[in-house]
């Protein structure tokens, strides 16, 4: 694995850090590398939670490198088994991924942002979409923004490129916590931590359910859960950990989660 990112494993939680000097944008060999530390990820069993941030304090990524793309990078080329960023597009992907925006986050940075579940965020931090000055479409942002905030906000970002600060991503409700610079890390550890110790199993089916039922009806996604249609559903369904949570409630103690 190459310097530009980084991984540290603690107990249950893996940190994934990129760094990229000056400003940790992604070309093709980055994406694919985070690609692969993220199906590493999904793969590992002792792992439940990622936690996702870049080096430095200006910038945590402005998308794709555009200086490797004049040396010859393919804007449309292969960018691993995540697609761009790593985790836009990785299958079966049924483990919470947090990020600690740390500095400016636009272009497919933000798409990045937008693929994990919860949202730190710098109180300097700054978001944009500014693909629409460079003549360009911010592709997935189109299709996961307008679902995320009100539509017409959505929409005024992509049409217009303006930056939002850290509270106004807040208001809009795609940044779910703001803290400051020097406690950011500190603060999503300890979310990190606070899931990792939560259900594995409950959380997987929690990822499937709201990922199969994002472009269903709810009726239809209801009976997929129900009649257990989806492979985690039905895993925690007859699972000792489902069994181990009402005992634990029942004797008025701590479950202990073994993810079966």
């Amino acid at each position: 694995m190459s310097t530009s990112v980084k991984t540290e494993r603690r107990g249950n939680v893996l940190e994934v850090t990129l760094d990229r000097p000056k400003a940790n944008a992604v070309d093709l060999k980055t994406s694919r590398e985070l690609g692969e530390v993220f199906a590493a990820f999904r793969d590992d069993p002792d792992l439940r939670v990622a936690l996702l941030t870049a080096a430095g304090e200006k910038f945590f990524c402005p998308g794709w490198d555009l200086k490797a793309a004049a040396d010859g990078d393919e804007v449309d080329g292969d960018y691993g088994v995540g697609g761009f960023g790593g985790l836009q597009e990785l299958p079966r992907l049924n483990k919470p991924v947090i990020s600690a925006i740390n500095g400016i986050c636009c272009g497919g940075g933000l798409e990045i942002a937008l693929s994990t579940d919860i949202i730190l965020a710098a109180e300097h931090a700054t978001f944009a979409l500014p693909e629409i000055r460079s003549g360009t479409v911010a592709d997935a942002a189109s299709i996961k923004l307008p679902k995320r905030i009100p539509y017409h906000i959505a929409m005024e970002m992509l049409l217009t490129g303006r930056w939002l600060d850290a509270q106004e991503a807040h208001r809009w409700g795609f940044v779910n916590q703001i803290h400051p610079a020097d406690e950011l890390l500190t603060k999503a550890r300890e979310l990190a931590d606070h899931i990792a110790a939560g259900p594995p199993l409950v959380m997987a089916a929690i990822k499937e359910v709201v990922r199969d039922a994002e472009d269903s009806n709810f009726q239809d996604a209801l009976n997929r859960v129900t009649t257990r249609q989806l492979e985690t559903v039905d895993k925690l369904y007859s699972s000792e950990d489902m069994h181990e949570g009402f005992k634990a409630f029942a004797e008025k103690r701590d479950p202990v989660w073994k993810g079966r």
